[in-house]
């Protein structure tokens, strides 16, 4: 079902809210577990990320099939540009951070799956109990550097992106927060 710009489809609606919503509760358990040390909520933190993966996926293809919505006014050169530049962020962004995630995990050798059915197997070192052996180094850092890169930029872009939401909302009370929520907005003049 193509997208109008007076109402979006329920899947459009669902997939931006599912993945928009699971990608912030993972970035703040992710940050979470970086400042606490509290590594003992990587295996929950590691399954979503695989199941949002699917997600992400089946909305970045969505997106391609229907393309972007319409916007619902008129907004200035400088509005435009960053809104594509936001929304091409949080796309981009949201390929790479499970991407990413997996890669370091599984080069590590630390092994990820979701919730106890293996994906990649760790591979524990049987000299240093607690300790693995990285598959392959350099993909463990890549992947390591990417996603603390990633989610940096990611955090920028969903502040950028909730800040323009409300500004549509309260300042230009054009409607496209309702249409986001999934209601029909009436054409403007």
């Amino acid at each position: 079902m193509q997208d109008n710009w007076e109402k979006l489809s329920r899947l459009t609606v669902w997939l931006h809210w599912i993945v928009g919503l699971t990608i912030i509760g993972l970035l703040a358990v992710g940050t979470y577990m970086e400042e606490t040390k509290t590594y003992e909520l990587f295996p929950i933190h590691k399954s979503i990320g695989v199941l949002v993966f699917i997600f992400v996926l089946w909305r970045v293809i969505w997106r391609f099939k229907n393309g972007w919505p319409k916007p619902v006014g008129t907004y200035t050169k400088i509005e435009q540009i960053l809104s594509k530049i936001t929304h091409w962020t949080l796309i981009i962004c949201t390929l790479l951070m499970p991407i990413s995630g997996m890669m370091m995990s599984g080069a590590s050798g630390t092994g990820f799956g979701v919730f106890g059915l293996e994906i990649v197997a760790a591979n524990p070192d049987p000299v240093n109990l607690g300790k693995f052996i990285a598959y392959n180094g350099r993909a463990a850092w890549a992947g390591h550097v990417l996603h603390n890169n990633v989610s940096t930029l990611l955090i920028i872009a969903i502040c950028l992106h909730i800040v323009g939401a409300l500004k549509h909302h309260m300042i230009d009370k054009d409607g496209t927060l309702r249409r986001m929520l999934g209601r029909k907005i009436a054409p403007t003049s």
